[in-house]
């Protein structure tokens, strides 16, 4: 019973460190996986291309939520984009690729978003 228990209890810890090496994903490594994807249809076939969605989604989300954050405290965001954005995956990779490989490095996939939502939605001064 107590080698189930050990079992379980390491495959969860794998689990758990397999999840947050995912979402500590740097700009770089999302760049670089995000240039090898073809942009076309089927592209979303690829289990590569699905876990970057969803690496990009809880960026965008975690943006929005510090936008959001700003506003209600009464703080300059750090992004003022419109109710709904146009996405082109193809600006929005010319603008990550367009940083510095080493500045890549150090940044997450947040930090990127951010980054090109304050290019692209600067707010009034």
């Amino acid at each position: 019973m107590k080698k189930i228990g050990l079992v379980v209890g390491l495959v969860a810890c794998l689990a758990a460190g397999s999840a947050l090496a995912q979402s500590g994903m740097t700009l770089d490594d999302f760049v670089t996986r995000a240039n090898r994807i073809p942009l076309n249809p089927t592209a979303m076939l690829r289990p590569d291309a699905h876990r970057l969605k969803g690496e990009a989604e809880r960026a965008f989300r975690s943006v929005g939520n510090e936008i959001e954050t700003a506003r209600t405290a009464g703080r300059t965001p750090p992004a003022c984009p419109p109710e709904r954005i146009n996405l082109d995956v193809r600006q929005l990779l010319a603008f990550l690729n367009g940083i510095p490989e080493a500045r890549r490095q150090r940044m997450n996939v947040t930090d990127g978003i951010r980054s090109w939502m304050r290019s692209r939605y600067p707010c009034p001064a």
